[in-house]
């Protein structure tokens, strides 16, 4: 044996492993990477483990194989791959590329076919070799030398299969697996075997004959009598069986071993995938996260020492020392000018001069972010007035996929004056700490300077693209209002989320003693192998699902399994409270600040649709459907003891806009009659009148409503609502026939994305679609998705935005002591003296309802109370 060690992986098993293993999750630009993540937890730990000097991930080629002219139903019935998962397959073969390693397909054969052509090749050149799948037909390649490693749990818990570990798992040697699945079958791909026989019984049969041609051989010594008869009736097809089973080894590939050598990562290549598929933590933990290119030559700067002469126009960056504003030291403040550059120590920011020229609006200031500017100026004190460029949010209105923090980028986007001569100024990656003084100076004027620089070009795009007052009368006037909700911040009590967690844990012992009653015995009610025994094993509840450690008791198999007995609702009851009590109460009292506030920061330049998110904490999703988690914001008060928190929430916008864009006659008659919509759906789609329309009905209407404007796969709704995905399927058929002008409109969006390369809100937000034309299907569809419902979810998006800033002028314009607190999806939420109340009930809406005019009404629900829970 050499030293040498072979790593073949395969793709399609494993990406759909990662998949279902892992929760839906999404990106900033919406696109799906539970697979691709999960992916590559499982390439990191099998790469540091194995260390291998050569590595490939094979991939199935297509639908069709030569398996197929031997049986034609070869893994049929097998369901569409859901396109959630489709569009993921092309990131995954970008990220192995990234890593470094080679992939392989070939038309007409499986994956299987040729990893097990690879072992063979590599055994006979006495290399090591390591299989990872999630296919256990793989197992029949185990030698002495060849491993496979079998996903179990998630993606990185895996069942290591060495001949000894089959033997002891089966009582057979690996090449026996081939006889195993040719007399049992294999269901997962439709390989037939001998209608009867399970797993015990092939290998009871094996144990004793060995093969299926020696079980056949001896055919009269099989004892018991409907086992023979089965036997016989089905010999051909058990040979035929035990042939789909069988892994070509001799595959005509036309890679080698000496194709596949492992160097490395391209550590440029693998940053830009995570910091597409937004992998944070992925970033953070890599050697390359905290790399900063140091520019050609240095950047020249003067440290203020006559602050009289600060410039009338100038661009100006404030740097601090970590991401989050609200907390962060401020360090100083650059300044460029066609004078040069000016660097002000924090020591000397506080200076009447330089807090004359930062509250002088004539002064004309262009900033990297003016809400992080503004916030962090406001907690040493210091105004921000006259801001008339934001870096930040100019290029995520020019480009949502551009950074506004990585100037380097910019550099290469925008063709700006005296490009060559100044490129060396600039810095790569992620922003570090900064030890020096010096060197904080350099950092703040390189980015002042970009600023400066950078402007012309960026605003000439933005007039290009007919995006001005998109930039300028909506997202930078909203930069300001935003900066005064961060800093105001939202009192939260913190001995009201204490005395819910007290309340929350006496409820979680409860159940937990009902769960124990239930059971009849005591067990860690966490854990997923104990709680399985107790529920199929000892109480005999239908099994729904197995995995490989046992059986499942997902979220989803536990709703299956709702009204077979009482522990079921305990149970899910248990995992709702406790998630309430670790994630949301106890990480909301970590962000109270000593003002007996939370500052929350609202991400403006990170979606693509436009639509505000929130962090630190994120109040975009504290849970709403449970009693329980409304009742959360009782914690979230008025700022003084006689005032009130006053809500309003638009109604179905998202829904609304859609019916604007398509004119289809029946949603639009819909709303401009204020019939509830979901009925009429609901009428529609199951072909009842008002009166026979009963809650699930509308539940599922609501849904399929809500799904059609977030582009909702048939697989996508059948798993929101626990139905079949071809009974999903038909619904969302059917709605579509209800309302041909959605589908209309969905057509001739896509088409224009087509000749356009991107899609706009009412308001042109633009969304490129570089990919809207790709010759892969799996890419095209999912920009084609995208295209149909961006400018739904954008244009809502861009309403409420809109609605912010002229609520900010009425307030003022009507003289109250009122403010803006927060914005939560599609709600807006303020804070005022109770008498003022009834003034805010007249003119919210009246605001609201007035931002933008569409063609069916838009509709606003105000109310108020002493919390935000009593408020709703």
């Amino acid at each position: 044996m050499t030293n040498e060690k072979l790593l073949l992986l395969d793709g399609n098993s494993l990406a759909y492993r990662a998949f279902f293993a892992l929760p839906p999750l999404t990106n900033q630009h919406g696109i799906h990477t539970n697979a691709v993540y999960g992916f590559t937890m499982m390439l990191d730990k099998i790469i540091a483990e194995e260390q291998p000097t050569k590595i490939l991930v094979a991939f199935d080629a297509g639908k069709k194989t030569f398996r197929h002219t031997t049986f034609t139903d070869y893994k049929g019935g097998r369901q569409k791959t859901p396109p959630e998962l489709s569009e993921q397959f092309p990131y995954i073969r970008k990220l192995i590329d990234a890593y470094g390693i080679a992939r392989y397909e070939l038309d007409m054969y499986e994956a299987d076919d040729i990893i097990g052509t690879l072992a063979k090749e590599a055994e006979e050149k006495q290399l090591n070799v390591v299989i990872v799948s999630g296919d256990k037909d793989l197992t029949q390649l185990v030698t002495n030398s060849t491993t496979v490693y079998i996903t179990r749990k998630g993606m990185t818990d895996l069942d290591v299969y060495t001949p000894a570990f089959v033997a002891e798992k089966y009582g057979l040697t690996p090449a026996q697996i081939i006889d195993m699945k040719g007399l049992m079958g294999d269901a997962s791909d439709n390989i037939p075997g001998v209608p009867g026989v399970g797993e015990k019984t092939a290998i009871k049969l094996l144990t004793a004959y060995g093969t299926v041609e020696a079980v056949y051989e001896n055919i009269d010594s099989v004892s018991g009598a409907k086992l023979k008869e089965k036997l016989i009736a089905n010999e051909q097809q058990a040979y035929m069986s035990k042939q789909l089973a069988t892994i070509h080894t001799a595959a005509p590939i036309t890679i080698t071993i000496d194709d596949l050598a492992y160097a490395g990562v391209n550590g440029e290549e693998l940053r830009a995938i995570y910091q597409e598929l937004g992998f944070k933590k992925l970033l953070d933990k890599t050697e390359f996260a905290d790399v900063e290119e140091e520019p050609k030559s240095d950047i020249q700067y003067s440290v203020v020492t006559d602050v009289n002469a600060l410039p009338f126009e100038a661009a100006v960056h404030v740097e601090l020392a970590s991401d989050n504003y609200h907390t962060s030291d401020v360090l100083g403040m650059a300044i460029a000018s066609n004078e040069g550059i000016q660097y002000i120590p924090v020591e000397a920011m506080n200076s009447d001069v330089v807090r004359q020229w930062l509250e002088d609006d004539m002064a004309i200031k262009y900033v990297t972010d003016r809400k992080a500017a503004q916030a962090a100026l406001a907690r040493i004190d210091l105004p921000l007035e006259g801001v008339a460029f934001d870096l930040l949010l100019a290029t995520y209105i020019v480009n949502p996929s551009l950074s506004g923090d990585d100037v380097a980028t910019l550099v290469a986007e925008f063709d700006y004056r005296d490009v060559e001569s100044n490129d060396d100024v600039y810095g790569k990656g992620a922003k570090r700490a900064i030890p020096s003084q010096d060197d904080v100076a350099k950092h703040a004027s390189r980015k002042a300077f970009a600023v400066w620089t950078l402007r012309d070009a960026i605003e000439a795009r933005l007039h290009e693209n007919a995006q001005y007052d998109l930039y300028y009368d909506l997202e930078l006037p909203l930069a300001r209002i935003l900066g005064h909700m961060e800093t105001a911040g939202i009192t939260v009590s913190k001995d009201t989320l204490q005395a819910m967690g007290d309340e929350l844990r006496e409820r979680l012992q409860k159940i937990e003693a009902a769960i124990y009653d239930a059971a009849g015995e005591q067990f860690n009610i966490n854990s997923p192998k104990q709680l399985g025994v107790i529920l199929f094993d000892k109480l005999g509840l239908p099994v729904i699902k197995k995995t490989k450690t046992g059986y499942s008791t997902a979220a989803d198999v536990l709703d299956k399994l709702k009204g077979e007995h009482a522990i079921i609702e305990h149970i899910l009851l248990y995992r709702q409270l406790a998630k309430l009590q670790s994630t949301y109460i106890e990480g909301l009292i970590k962000e109270i600040h000593d003002d007996g506030k939370v500052h929350t920061r609202f991400q403006q330049a990170l979606t693509s649709t436009g639509r505000l998110s929130s962090v630190e904490p994120n109040l975009q999703n504290i849970p709403i459907r449970l009693e329980e988690g409304r009742k959360i914001r009782q914690a979230f008060v008025p700022s003084h003891p006689d005032w009130y928190l006053f809500a309003a929430d638009y109604s179905q916008i998202e829904l609304r806009v859609l019916a604007h864009m398509c004119q289809d006659p029946a949603l639009v008659e819909a709303f401009n009659t204020g019939m509830d919509i979901h009925t009429r759906t609901a009428m529609d789609v199951f072909h009842v009148g008002a009166d026979e329309v009963d809650a699930n009905m509308r539940r599922t209407a609501k849904a399929v409503n809500f799904g059609i404007v977030y582009g909702i796969s048939d697989y996508g709704l059948s798993q929101n609502l626990s139905i079949p995905r071809q009974e999903a399927a038909e619904f969302i058929e059917r709605y579509l026939k209800s309302f041909p002008g959605v589908q209309q409109y969905m057509d001739i969006v896509v088409k224009q994305a087509k000749v356009n390369g991107y899609v706009t809100t009412m308001l042109n937000r633009r969304r490129y679609l570089p990919d809207i034309n790709n010759k892969n299907f799996n890419i095209r569809s999912f920009a084609e998705r995208t295209a149909m419902n961006m400018p739904i979810q954008g244009s809502a998006a861009d309403i409420i935005k809109k609605a912010m800033i002229d609520m900010d002028v009425r307030l003022r314009a009507e003289g109250l002591q009122s403010t803006l607190l927060l914005q939560v999806h599609d709600e807006l939420i303020f804070e005022g003296p109770k008498e003022e109340m009834d003034v805010l009930a007249r003119i919210v809406p009246e605001v609201m309802e007035q931002a933008v005019k569409l063609s069916v009404p838009l509709k606003v629900d105000v109310s108020y109370g002493k919390s935000w829970y009593d408020a709703k």
